[in-house]
């Protein structure tokens, strides 16, 4: 597969293009409003991001915030409300367009951000990264019940999955790494929890079964090792 070709099919998956802020794919699920006299063991989740929030390539209960919901219901942590607020493509500026359209509300007892991929594939730079994070991270803080309510994911390797060969797959993982360096520095900045999942998301350069049938996104095995990671943080804000 020429390079071309490989960049024109992860514009087609990833929703977005170089000279196209606009993403092509939009699933965006939610429950009704938020009841805001929910319990420790009846609450609501409002998850921030892209495609790796909404799952593209996943059925909806593989994605990583519906896993960790069933884990919690183990513990009789029981979730009745779960927003997306989330597409495929998004950057961290389409996020803070379309928090400011859907006003979500709230508050929350749950919510989660992941975004930054978009922002590294389209050639932003970090300076622009680290301002517009801080603004989702604003976002996610004025929906939550307070900061202890917000859990901040990192940025996945897709250098890593079988789309990105042929490419400049260390350039990538670089470039990731120091996106998350950038979020992981803001969100430590307000004292909010930080789950680091990237490192996970590089056994699939030896675990197929890790990357879902498009070759490029997370495979529903891969978004339950989130899950594991992120249910006993949550699990000790809600008990």
């Amino acid at each position: 597969m020429t390079l071309l070709m490989q960049a024109f099919l992860f514009c087609m998956l990833m929703g977005c293009s170089k000279n196209d802020q606009t993403p092509n794919i939009n699933i965006m699920d939610s429950i009704p409003p938020v009841d805001t006299t929910s319990s420790s063991s009846d609450y609501s989740w409002l998850a921030l991001g892209d495609s790796y929030t909404i799952g593209q390539s996943v059925n909806a209960d593989e994605r990583y915030p519906a896993q960790t919901i069933s884990l919690l219901k183990n513990e009789n942590l029981n979730c009745n409300n779960l927003k997306y607020i989330a597409t495929s493509g998004w950057t961290t500026q389409n996020l803070l367009d379309a928090i400011a359209q859907e006003n979500p509300g709230g508050p929350y007892d749950v919510v989660s951000l992941l975004i930054g991929v978009n922002d590294q594939y389209q050639l932003g730079d970090t300076t622009g990264y680290r301002k517009q994070f801080a603004e989702c991270l604003q976002k996610a803080i004025a929906s939550a019940k307070d900061t202890k309510h917000v859990f901040v994911v990192s940025i996945p390797d897709y250098s890593v999955t079988p789309f990105a060969q042929g490419g400049n797959t260390d350039l990538i993982s670089k470039q990731i790494d120091e996106f998350n360096a950038i979020n992981k520095e803001v969100t430590l900045s307000y004292k909010i929890s930080y789950t680091y999942i990237t490192d996970l998301t590089r056994e699939a350069k030896t675990d197929s079964t890790l990357i879902a049938p498009d070759g490029l996104h997370p495979s529903g095995k891969e978004y339950a090792k989130w899950a594991a990671m992120l249910a006993p943080e949550i699990k000790s804000v809600l008990k």
